[in-house]
């Protein structure tokens, strides 16, 4: 982002930013890549949504290194909206130029054939209403914006040549009732971690992105363009109903409090909404328990392994002040329950 030349950065503005621009480029892109939705919608596709910083790309990663899936990726930027015109038109390179570690600096290197969450892109040009000045809504779109994305995904199919689509969003937990109804046959995968180490991440990335967006106001707006409200300058909670919003209120975001409020808000509203068919994820365990990969690779259909991708690891990340009490109490009871519901959700993992 960072190092983005002019003509890189007008680009992005015109692409994103611009809702006319954006708009016609899906049409365009819809006319051209002469797409078949109709199976699309039936397919075993892999939907990844958790709170952000619950290993949600780590384990997209790895799933998307079976190759049995198309993935948004760099590459797709900035008219991510046109994988099939913009393909074509900027398909000069088949290189991935250098890796380069992402911004969070959390040791995950990406270059341009990395799958990345891009498809929020889609929501907020059709249909933005969930997004506010100071937070973010459940969202429950329309049939006609259903239809419309499941379209978006048949497009993003035939530019790459594959019949499976792997997203990673955050965003898609205020959604996935929706997502279940327009691809009832997907997978739907829903990371958490223990929630005081997820807090301090959280809260550390706050800072990152903070100190990362001072003077330097593209930053601020290319995330805002993707829909990244999780930290930083533009940052904007999830508020799930009004009684959350009291409860965030005596909070500030440079305190632990803040987002261990979150988490439980979060992860309280997934375990009240979430399809019953969704997987709850535990990365403790995933971390620790092989068989839990082995088992969340059976249900995608894919080889367990192996591959380059970084081994799942767990975070000993220590918040900088003390939570709340009573809130770790609650947080910790509703990790207890998932983690339970983890470990009744995953079929066997097949013998050797």
């Amino acid at each position: 982002m960072g190092d983005y030349r002019l003509l890189d950065r007008l680009l992005h503005r015109a692409a994103l930013q611009v809702g006319p621009i954006a708009e016609l480029s899906f049409d365009l892109d819809q006319r051209s890549a002469r797409i078949a939705p109709e199976g699309v919608a039936q397919g075993r596709h892999v939907f990844v949504s958790g709170l952000a910083r619950a290993g949600t790309t780590i384990l997209m990663r790895r799933i998307h290194a079976s190759g049995q899936f198309r993935s948004l990726t760099y590459r797709d930027m900035p008219f991510v909206l046109a994988p099939n015109l913009w393909g074509r038109l900027a398909g000069g390179s088949s290189a991935p130029g250098e890796a380069k570690e992402r911004a969070h600096g959390d040791r995950i290197r990406v270059d341009a054939d990395s799958p990345e969450s891009l498809d929020e892109v889609f929501w907020r040009i059709f249909d933005g209403s969930y997004i506010t000045s100071d937070h973010l809504s459940p969202h429950d779109p329309d049939d006609e914006t259903l239809d419309r994305y499941v379209r978006y995904v048949a497009a993003i199919l035939a530019s790459g040549g594959r019949q499976r689509y792997l997203s990673k969003n955050n965003n898609a937990i205020l959604r996935l009732p929706a997502l279940r109804r327009a691809f009832p046959k997907a997978v739907i995968l829903v990371p958490f971690r223990d929630p005081l180490t997820h807090a301090a991440s959280l809260q550390r990335q706050h800072g990152n992105f903070l100190a990362r967006q001072d003077g330097d106001r593209f930053v601020r707006a290319y995330m805002g363009w993707l829909g990244h409200h999780e930290f930083g300058r533009d940052h904007r909670p999830f508020r799930f109903d009004a009684e959350g919003a009291t409860r965030l209120a005596p909070h500030r975001p440079d305190g632990i409090g803040y987002w261990l409020e979150i988490w439980r808000q979060a992860y309280g509203w997934l375990e009240r909404t979430a399809p019953a068919d969704a997987v709850f994820v535990c990365y403790e365990t995933l971390c620790h328990d092989p068989k839990v990969w082995a088992g969340l690779a059976a249900l995608c259909a894919i080889d367990p392994g192996p591959t380059t991708e970084a081994p799942f690891s767990p975070s000993k990340l220590e918040p900088d002040d003390a939570a709340p009490p009573d809130l770790l109490v609650e947080a910790r009871a509703l990790y207890d329950r998932l983690a339970d519901r983890a470990a009744r959700a995953l079929p066997p993992a097949p013998g050797p």
